[in-house]
């Protein structure tokens, strides 16, 4: 598949920009505006006005190839030299409300230890059909009307504030405009003159009027995670009108398609981590499937370009159509570990039953960055907020509060913790673990309360909050509760090294008497050297991941128990605390902070990829470790449950995929990715990484260049189990 030699040109241009981009000067100018033009402005509308400010002096750069306007650079952003002192982090990526010891105080040791984690933003999707539905001069008549008969000032602020950021964009785009005329493409010119201010009449409008509201969007929230979403589901109907009415051909939607990804990924392309999501296929609201020619043309697009934004994710409808289901598996085959597949019927079920979410809202679901499920247009953005170290929890109720890997006691900020030895019985001992670990994520879900508390006042997002819903109804910007679901999650890391890791205790210590508790710890201790033969025994105990019955019902329980920790809490909206399960980039951290365990892993051993059972545990075949995995409840986790498969490449043909990959959904689970790489030329790339520079790999949850990871990720990923049978 080849680039025409108008693409092979941007290609070229955005490759240029790869290593040493420009720097954004949106933070710097915005800054600058609340500090010097509007400090005597209420907080509502120094905001709106900053950003507005710095909008409007966004550059304008446009070459002579662009077939779709608008470009910016977001990877090192110009620092400012003065900040407000309220506005300080309204649109910088760094924490918002408060920072180091104030926000872990009384907490430090479990800081430090990744127990308590400080709350991020971000991860996103928002419902842009309504600037290509309406127009912004549409959208605004809207909040004018409502302006009108505000239900009270903090309504009123909003709607001002709503009104202000789409008339910045409205002139950022006419300087657009003017640009154009210069250059003499007038052709170009007016169909930016149409959108975004008018709604879009076809394909080419609609794809930019997205991306001019995009850009703008990621400047109000540059965060890593807000992702555009299902994209095929909302823009095939306006390729279909333009097929059937000859004014836009296949071969002209694909090359749109294909220079809509490079500047998706020219923004950011220096920044593997910065994740934006695109979702194809899915289920439109009536329940029949989303998919359609342009699906396709998206994945095939992706799949052309050795790029690793934006990150296309595929949906997969009930009672999918055999050629989509071929697609998913030659993109996981051949797509340079870039794919992750979702189940609708699963992932819907846990939106609705265990969130509560509408059904007709759950077929709308997106994902807007790694893995973290959000409903499209109508969730806040604190999807993605923090990973807790789980094993490291199991490790400290073993010995009582003392780190292995630290070699010292830990202040468990009065949380008792007795240690294994004191207790009688496995169900004491159980306990006391699930009562540690709720109150640590008791307290990270306190401290994301307070970030949304924060956030009410110094980051009200007037412009992605006007393409969410409910905010213009409710009078209130997404995080004052204006989003229809106001949801937060987190991710509990390492549940399949806690499941292995209290089974090997309640069958060693408790039910068939292998080793006395002060015998395992006593072994812990000293990374199993001196105690090889009970490392053997332990090892030798069934895990999860063998579809042993016994052990993955233990583990349903202890999934079960861990899950509940999340759902049952309610935040100051009333919406739930979603657990959401995947690795990213943590494992390396994870095991760092790791001692020897009580299944036999010895120190720093990695922990395992979501819900997937541990490498050393999967030693029955995939199918066994399928079968495990899938007698999991995945309903609970509506914040999404990630499992990694990667697959020798030699073994795993197209059809093996396909049918691995749908027997797997089937069985109840959510979410398949891997990466199928042979593992020598991964050994050969860690050794010779100029060489190798074009090489991406599925780190979890998101894919990126192998030679740009940290060595430990690299190693992880090598190491990581290849299912050959």
């Amino acid at each position: 598949m080849k680039l025409s030699e108008r693409m092979e040109r941007l290609f070229s241009y955005a490759k240029s920009t790869w290593k040493d981009p420009p720097p954004c000067p949106f933070n710097r100018d915005f800054q600058y505006a609340a500090v010097n033009l509007f400090s005597d402005k209420e907080v509502w509308e120094r905001a709106a006005l900053s950003f507005a400010y710095a909008l409007r002096r966004a550059p304008v750069i446009i070459t002579d190839d662009d077939r779709i306007i608008g470009r910016a650079y977001q990877v090192r952003f110009a620092e400012p030299d003065c900040y407000d002192p309220e506005l300080k982090d309204y649109s910088l990526q760094s924490p918002g409300f408060e920072s180091g010891e104030a926000v872990y105080k009384g907490y430090t040791d479990l800081a430090e230890l990744h127990l308590v984690t400080e709350p991020a933003r971000g991860h996103i999707t928002w419902d842009w059909t309504k600037i290509l539905r309406l127009g912004t001069e549409g959208l605004k008549a809207q909040y004018e009307n409502a302006l009108h008969s505000a239900k009270d000032l903090e309504a009123e602020h909003f709607y001002r504030g709503v009104l202000i950021a789409l008339e910045a964009l409205e002139d950022w785009n006419d300087q657009h405009v003017a640009y154009l005329r210069k250059m003499g493409k007038q052709e170009l010119a007016d169909l930016c003159q149409h959108v975004p201010r008018h709604p879009a009449r076809g394909f080419k409008e609609a794809i930019q009027s997205f991306f001019m509201q995009y850009l703008a969007v990621f400047y109000e929230n540059p965060f890593g995670g807000n992702g555009p979403g299902q994209f095929d589901k909302y823009l095939w109907p306006y390729l279909k009108k333009d097929l059937e009415n000859g004014s836009c051909t296949l071969e002209e939607a694909e090359e749109l398609v294909e220079e809509l990804f490079i500047r998706l990924d020219e923004r950011v392309s220096a920044n593997d981590l910065w994740n934006e999501m695109i979702i194809t296929g899915g289920t439109h609201r009536d329940g029949s499937s989303a998919v359609s020619p342009l699906s396709k043309i998206m994945v095939d697009a992706i799949m052309k370009l050795n790029i690793t934004h934006p990150t296309v994710y595929m949906r997969v409808p009930k009672d999918a159509d055999e050629e989509y289901v071929k697609l998913c598996a030659k993109y996981l085959k051949y797509g340079n570990n870039r794919a992750q597949i979702y189940y609708d019927p699963n992932v819907i079920r846990a939106l609705t039953e265990t969130d509560g979410v509408r059904p007709e809202d759950a077929t709308e679901y997106g994902v807007g960055g790694c893995l973290e499920i959000g409903i499209q247009g109508m969730n806040d953005d604190l999807l993605q907020c923090a990973w807790v170290n789980m094993p490291l929890m199991l490790e400290l109720a073993i010995t009582g509060g003392y780190s292995l890997s630290e070699r010292k006691q830990v202040d468990s900020a009065g949380i008792p913790l007795p240690g294994l030895a004191q207790h009688n019985t496995f169900e004491s001992f159980y306990k006391n673990y699930l009562d540690f670990t709720d109150r640590l994520v008791g307290i990270s879900f306190s401290m994301i309360e307070r970030q949304s508390i924060h956030d009410e006042k110094y980051r009200p997002a007037y412009l992605i909050s006007s393409m969410i819903d409910d905010c213009l109804e409710r009078g209130r910007h997404m995080h004052a509760g204006g989003a229809r679901y106001h949801d937060y999650s987190m991710t509990p890391l390492g549940i399949p090294n806690v499941i292995d890791g209290l089974y090997a205790i309640r069958t060693a210590v408790f039910d068939q008497h292998i080793c006395t508790a002060e015998e395992l710890v006593s072994a812990m201790r000293a990374d199993f050297k001196g105690y090889e033969r009970l490392q053997r025994q332990l090892r030798a105990i069934p895990k999860y991941g063998q579809e042993n019955d016994d052990a993955d019902d233990f583990a349903r329980t202890v999934v079960t128990d861990i899950a509940k920790m999340f759902v049952t809490r309610r935040n100051r909206f009333g919406g739930i605390f979603r657990p959401m399960v995947l690795t990213f980039i943590y494992a390396p951290l994870a095991a760092a902070q790791l001692g020897a365990t009580a299944d036999g892993n010895n120190m720093h051993t990695m922990v395992a990829q979501g819900l997937t059972p541990q490498s050393r545990s999967m030693s029955c075949g995939i199918t066994a470790a399928m079968n495990s995995c899938t007698k999991m409840p995945f309903y609970y986790f509506s914040g999404g449950a990630s499992t990694m498969w990667d697959l020798d490449p030699h073994w795993a043909s197209e059809k093996l995929i396909a049918d691995l990959l749908m027997t797997f959904f089937h069985n109840g689970a959510q979410v398949f990715q891997g990466n199928t790489t042979d593992v020598k030329e991964l050994i050969e790339a860690q050794k010779h990484p100029e060489d190798y520079e074009h090489l991406i790999v599925r780190v979890g949850g998101f894919s990126a260049r192998f030679v740009g990871l940290t060595p430990g990720l690299q190693t992880d990923i090598i190491n990581r189990r290849r299912h050959n049978r």
